[in-house]
């Protein structure tokens, strides 16, 4: 049986499931815990706030626009859920699997 992914395609769409750090020092993507990616950001959890900003950075993470992403679930917690339409480039971590992925 296949380990839980932190994140899966639908064509070209990533999903991506994400436990969020807000109000930490620096921006930064963190390790995989369980089926989440771990995602540090600097903004405040404060009405959606720290959500718009994980959004700007994951743009220049994945090599998109904000508007090709698109938040599933989450608005106000920690567990959140995006959907990244057409993902130019990928962070480490990331490219760490898909590479992984690709030599099965």
């Amino acid at each position: 049986m296949r380990e839980k992914m932190f994140y899966h395609f639908e064509d070209e769409v990533l999903i991506l499931n994400v436990l969020g750090t807000p109000s930490a020092k620096v921006d930064k993507i963190g390790k995989i815990r369980g089926d989440q990616l771990k995602i540090a950001i600097k903004a405040a959890a404060e009405d959606g706030k720290a959500t718009d900003y994980m959004i700007k950075f994951l743009a220049k993470e994945f090599g998109v626009k904000k508007s090709d992403i698109e938040l599933v679930f989450g608005l106000t917690s920690v567990n959140k859920q995006f959907k990244i339409f057409n993902p130019k480039k990928f962070p480490k971590v990331m490219q760490e699997y898909l590479d992984k992925e690709e030599n099965r």
